[in-house]
């Protein structure tokens, strides 16, 4: 006995796919790039010396030193002043007594006579060195400050552009089923 059949007739999707690839545009910018220069600073201060003059011995070579000092040098002296007045008064003494020598004695005692007293120093001792100049040098001062260079460097990021590509999707031949049933015969 021989069964009927169905028989079916399939047909199957097709799908059409057209797609074309994406761009990349990647630009890179360079990085920036400061650079700043800070001088150095050289800071110099010179202190004045200290000049010291002293003149005290000179102005006490010259007669005009302290009265202490000058009091002191005629006190000092004062006994060889009068020894030697005496010793003066004794040689005129004598000269007077040889009058019958010849001269004139009594004048040339009255002329030694005007010129005061010129044994009675009372001025400083005389000397080339008399001034004392003490100079006393400050030192510099220095003060540095150095130099540099400051960087200031920043990185751009890069610049990434996509450009999409086509994209088509469609069916090209759409499925199908067919169904074919058998041939009844009815007669039978």
């Amino acid at each position: 006995m021989d069964l009927p059949r169905i028989h079916y007739r399939l047909q199957h999707a097709k799908l059409h796919i057209d797609a074309d690839l994406g761009k990349y545009d990647i630009q890179q910018p360079r990085p920036t790039f400061e650079m700043k220069r800070i001088d150095p600073k050289l800071d110099i201060q010179q202190p004045r010396g200290d000049l010291q003059i002293d003149s005290s011995k000179a102005r006490d070579a010259l007669g005009q030193g302290g009265n202490l000092e000058m009091m002191h040098r005629i006190y000092s002296s004062a006994r060889n002043v009068a020894m030697d007045g005496i010793a003066r008064i004794v040689e005129n003494g004598n000269r007077l007594a040889a009058i019958h020598l010849g001269g004139n004695p009594i004048a040339d005692n009255a002329q030694a006579n005007l010129t005061g007293f010129p044994e009675m120093d009372y001025a400083g001792p005389t000397s080339f060195d008399n001034v004392d100049i003490t100079y006393t040098a400050r030192k510099a001062q220095i003060e540095v400050t150095p130099g540099r260079i400051e960087f200031n460097t920043k990185v751009n990021n890069p610049i990434v552009e996509y450009r999409r590509g086509k994209m088509e999707i469609y069916m090209k031949q759409y499925p199908n089923v067919e169904m074919i049933p058998p041939q009844i015969d009815m007669k039978v």
